[in-house]
């Protein structure tokens, strides 16, 4: 069995707990164990515990975002220890980007990253997909690591024995067999949610009018509008020549009374709805889910991260521009 120690700031524990969901098949069947320092029990010393857990590990995944970064336990210890034993071929070092944050000039910055082309986690507009290529990247290190076994790797498989010396008597070895599975249930308030709501409305107006601004300063035709209405809607409209050509207002609330509703139209006294986004939340993570109206209903996303849920919203306001004729 391989050992995969994840290397963290407690910032980015949501995220953890979600990588860790996603490991669990690989977990089940046998092919990796994992360890983080929230796996340490009661009375155990925590840099001791951390130490020899990072020493015996196969594969050490770096959980990389701002905080990380700015942690010098994870930077300054964790970080170069793995890396020494990533140069020296005792371990894989695997670079997970969380977050948007400047790693590419870390000493890790030359390691293949993952998710795919170091693109971060959080930007995805589904956060399942973003950890599957994580554990799609994962798999085929341990099947690497698993090729080509080494003694120190076999000792990481003992990486849970106790050796106990006592006098002149022999080493006794003790096996204290846990699991790996000690994530709890999260559980998320009605406060959570409408928060989560509210921020992602935000996230969607900031990034309604910073694309329109750079729609129009890509193609000289195109000029466009952006209308803050009030704390609970905007508007956006699109003209190409002079003459409107997509039109949309987005709306927190709407006519459901909850969620993210979108309306092709920019009427203000509008309240009628093309798609609408509702807040929903699994063990782990407060999300989007789509009612399935929208042009793309078809491949919709049931975990929408605000990013994700802007995306979807703007390539309905952009569909009547990249529609062929």
């Amino acid at each position: 069995m391989t050992t995969v120690f994840f290397s963290y700031s407690h910032v980015d524990e949501d995220l953890r707990d979600m990588l860790e969901k996603h490991l669990s098949a690989l977990k089940h069947q046998g092919v990796i164990d994992t360890w983080h320092d929230r796996c340490i029990r009661a009375g155990d010393e925590l840099n001791s515990e951390t130490s020899d857990k990072l020493e015996n590990a196969s594969i050490i995944l770096l959980l990389v975002s701002a905080d990380f970064i700015a942690s010098s336990y994870c930077y300054d210890i964790e970080m170069t220890r793995a890396l020494e034993r990533h140069h020296s071929g005792e371990a894989r070092v695997i670079p997970v980007i969380l977050r948007a944050c400047d790693w590419q000039d870390t000493p890790f910055g030359k390691l293949l990253a993952t998710p795919k082309d170091g693109r971060p986690v959080r930007s995805w507009p589904d956060l399942d997909d973003a950890f599957l290529d994580v554990v799609r990247t994962l798999k085929a290190a341990v099947q690497e690591t698993r090729g080509h076994r080494t003694q120190l790797e076999q000792r990481a498989d003992r990486a849970d024995l106790e050796v106990t010396q006592t006098g002149s008597n022999p080493a006794v070895v003790v096996a204290r067999p846990r699991s790996s599975n000690l994530r709890l249930r999260k559980q998320f308030s009605e406060a959570d949610k409408d928060t989560f709501r509210d921020r992602a409305f935000e996230f969607m107006a900031s990034y309604f009018e910073n694309s329109l601004s750079e729609l129009e300063a890509r193609n000289a035709d195109i000029t466009t509008r952006f209308r803050r209405i009030d704390q609970n809607r905007f508007t956006a409209t699109v003209y190409q020549g002079g003459t409107s050509v997509a039109r949309c207002s987005v709306t927190l609330g709407g006519v459901l009374g909850s969620g993210i509703t979108y309306s092709s139209s920019d009427q203000v006294r509008d309240n009628s709805f093309s798609e609408s986004l509702s807040v929903g939340n699994d063990d782990q993570a407060v999300f989007l889910t789509a009612m399935g109206m929208g042009v793309f209903g078809n491949q919709l996303s049931s975990h929408f991260t605000p990013e994700g849920a802007a995306e979807y919203y703007w390539s309905m306001l952009m569909q009547p521009l990249q529609r062929e004729y």
